[in-house]
């Protein structure tokens, strides 16, 4: 396995690679990598000749008054999973390669990036979108492997690339779960016990949606009221938004008479959590 900081070298490394018309599966990161990441990783393998992992802790999408600084920080063991995973290549850019002084260039998806967690945080999908168009140039991957946990981004990227005319094909997987039913994600770590146990009434009240549903409760809204019945009985947590919308639109459902996505985000202390539901329509 091989790390490389540099992105000209990098993409000239992997143009002399892929001229034998190797697939190259590319997993884009911001460390702390989980058993999500490597579910990615291990389709990405299963998948590609190559795979391709950045890790990249992106200061365009955080906000003025979000947790850059703090943002966990666990290289080695990245590394170690990495190379575990069978992975080629890592991507390790500086922050001043990836924006060097006078950097003025961003990249947006209009609409899809101003709702939902876009209402809480200006100026993230703008980021987001903007280092992803960095990295599709550098890597110029066959497949993009992106998680279901970030439904909202998902859907961004994937009308980005669509939009720009991107040739790369993007996969997105399942969300990999705790035992106990809490979406894995890197902002865990911040939960102190006591808010772990709390925010898994986010999956709860998924999960009590889903059952709704299952009896027969097409009532958007309705739906809506009983999960937020139930998040409100934790006090430490606090509902951001619950939403029922459209998968590609994301758009608000009234009537569930069509497949959707449940989404949510809540804050438990300072720890911004967000979960989601894919509800196939029968």
């Amino acid at each position: 396995m091989k790390v490389i900081r540099d992105p000209g070298r990098l993409n000239k490394l992997l143009k002399g690679l892929c001229r034998g018309a190797k697939s190259i599966g590319f997993v884009p990161t911001m460390g702390v990598l989980h058993p999500g990441h490597l579910s990615l990783i291990k389709q990405a393998r299963q998948d590609n000749d190559l795979v391709v992992v950045s890790i990249f802790v992106n200061p365009a999408q955080f906000g003025p008054k979000e947790d850059l600084n703090n943002y966990p920080r666990t290289l080695k063991n990245d590394l170690v999973l990495c190379r575990k995973a069978g992975v080629d290549l890592v991507f390790l850019p500086d922050s001043k390669v990836m924006y060097p002084e006078g950097f003025s260039s961003f990249v947006n998806v209009e609409k899809l990036s101003d709702m939902l967690c876009g209402v809480a945080r200006p100026g993230h999908f703008r980021g987001v979108v903007t280092v992803m168009v960095k990295l599709l140039n550098i890597v110029a991957p066959s497949v993009l492997y992106l998680g279901q946990k970030d439904a909202q981004q998902a859907v961004i990227i994937k009308k980005m690339v669509g939009d720009l005319n991107f040739p790369v094909k993007v996969k997105v997987m399942p969300i990999v779960r705790e035992k106990s039913g809490l979406a894995m994600s890197s902002r865990n770590l911040y939960l102190k016990q006591d808010q772990k146990l709390a925010a898994l009434v986010l999956f709860k009240a998924l999960c009590l949606a889903k059952t709704l549903i299952d009896h027969g409760q097409r009532d958007a809204g309705r739906i809506i009221n009983r999960m937020k019945e139930l998040i409100s009985k934790k006090k430490q947590v606090k509902i951001d938004y619950i939403a029922v919308v459209d998968l590609e639109k994301l758009d608000p459902i009234k009537k569930i008479n069509q497949d959707c996505l449940i989404c949510l985000a809540a804050k438990i202390g300072k720890t911004r959590l967000i979960d989601n539901l894919l509800i196939a329509y029968d």
